[in-house]
């Protein structure tokens, strides 16, 4: 089906609908939160953006996602997951309009970002409460619909809330104050998807009670032993392994050459002018945008096409090659494009592993891993900017970053391929002659 066919499939029901309107308005809050704390880290007037400063931001977006992740379903699990959409969005709320007056009073950079961590924090379990509670109001028939529609939307969702911010910062202006300004925004349009939420019935999300479930402590135990054996899970299953390597290595590449265009639009292109470095990085986040949701809709035909096993590296290939073709010139008309085809590439593959693991891992492991999957998804990216505060110039311009990007992407889809080939079966020994 369609996009547009599963949304309008989905939307007739009402707690689908309540539940969808909690997720929009949270993710376009969150778009504004997070273009706040990249104007803030990588484009303050104030500051001197370096590569690690840069890979200090993307850690403080990321990493409560991919160290809370495995964690937060042994709460979710027990708390009642409407209330939780109720009282999270107040607690973020809080804490961010104390992000906002520490912005204000100018404190130094690391109370700043302890505060986002925590703001980010309680985000995950809104996030996980969210992706849980969808059962819940889905009739069994239409959850692989619901599933295709909600991240995609959310996503897009995200994207706008970025621009809104953009608008935003024109309006409130890029210092401090306003900054400021942008986080007490965003706290507030977080606070409406608590209004959205309370339309709901507080038993309606679960979870049910259950007298076997091990105490927390216990459960949090487990958490690693699960993970573990989730792990080996996954090693059975080349195919669904491969893809999610190959997803862990797109965000890796896709993290260098973040950091990468973040410097070069700071120091390369725009050196002094912060203001016409935040239009060209916010350019190439809208082109990227635009490349996750052309993705979405030609992945299913692709794959239906080539197979799963074939279009997963010849996007991985494709962006290899485009990325160089288009970054190495260091031109600024080349990262916008670049963006875009790292955006189609990107999704195409990520769609390719959440298919290819909920379609080959066991019911009772998929739970441990997607846990995998997003400590892979957030970490490799936060690995690949780290990464890149060791070896990227002053000013950014990296013939080096671009090269381990480019053939980076290359020996992905080769190994990918290697993997995924089809194993022949060894040739019958011929019968001995009578």
């Amino acid at each position: 089906m369609s996009f547009v066919a599963d949304l309008r499939v989905v939307l007739r029901g009402r707690d689908f609908r309540r539940l969808f309107g909690t997720r929009l308005v949270s993710q376009f809050s969150d778009g504004i939160f997070q273009f706040g704390v990249a104007g803030f880290a990588f484009f303050s007037p104030e500051s001197q953006t370096t590569a690690l400063q840069v890979a200090a931001g993307l850690a403080v977006l990321l990493l409560p996602y991919s160290v809370l992740g495995p964690f937060v379903g042994v709460f979710i699990d027990r708390w009642s997951r409407r209330q939780i959409l109720v009282v999270a969005p107040f607690v973020r709320g809080a804490l961010l309009l104390i992000a906002a007056g520490l912005v204000a009073a100018d404190v130094p950079d690391p109370a700043f970002y302890g505060a986002a961590l925590a703001v980010l924090g309680v985000n995950r379990f809104f996030l996980a409460s969210l992706g849980a509670s969808l059962p819940h109001v889905v009739p069994a028939d239409r959850l692989m619909a619901a599933n295709a529609v909600v991240p995609t939307s959310g996503t897009v969702v995200t994207f706008v809330g970025a621009g809104v911010g953009f608008l935003l910062r024109e309006v409130f202006g890029g210092d401090d104050f306003g900054v400021a300004l942008l986080l007490a925004t965003s706290g507030v349009v977080f606070g409406l998807s608590s209004l959205v939420a309370r339309t709901m019935d507080r038993g309606l999300l679960g979870p049910w009670s259950d007298p076997n479930r091990p105490q927390a402590r216990q459960a949090l135990r487990n958490v690693l032993v699960g993970l573990a054996d989730g792990a080996k899970h996954l090693v059975g299953h080349r195919v669904a392994a491969a893809t999610m390597g190959a997803m862990a290595a797109h965000r890796f590449f896709y993290g260098m050459a973040t950091a990468l265009g973040i410097i070069l639009y700071r120091y390369y292109f725009y050196d002094g002018d912060t203001d016409a470095a935040l239009g060209g990085v916010t350019l190439v986040v809208a082109t990227s945008g635009v490349g996750y949701f052309l993705a979405v809709i030609i992945t299913p035909y692709a794959t239906e096409r080539f197979t799963i096993e074939r279009w997963v590296p010849i996007a991985l290939s494709a962006a290899g090659v485009l990325t160089a073709a288009l970054v190495l010139p260091f031109q600024e008309w080349g990262l916008p494009v670049a963006g875009f085809v790292l955006g189609v590439a990107g999704q195409s593959v990520k769609i390719c592993a959440d298919t290819t693991v909920q379609r080959d891992v066991e019911d009772i492991y998929l739970g441990r891993a997607f846990s995998i999957y997003d400590m892979l998804f957030n970490g490799m990216y936060v690995l690949a900017a780290a990464l890149s505060a060791m070896i990227l110039p002053a000013n950014g311009k990296s013939y080096m970053a671009v090269a381990i990007v480019a053939i980076g992407y290359q020996v992905a889809a080769i190994a990918y391929r290697m993997i995924t080939r089809p194993r022949r079966s060894p040739a019958p020994t011929p019968a001995a002659p009578r």
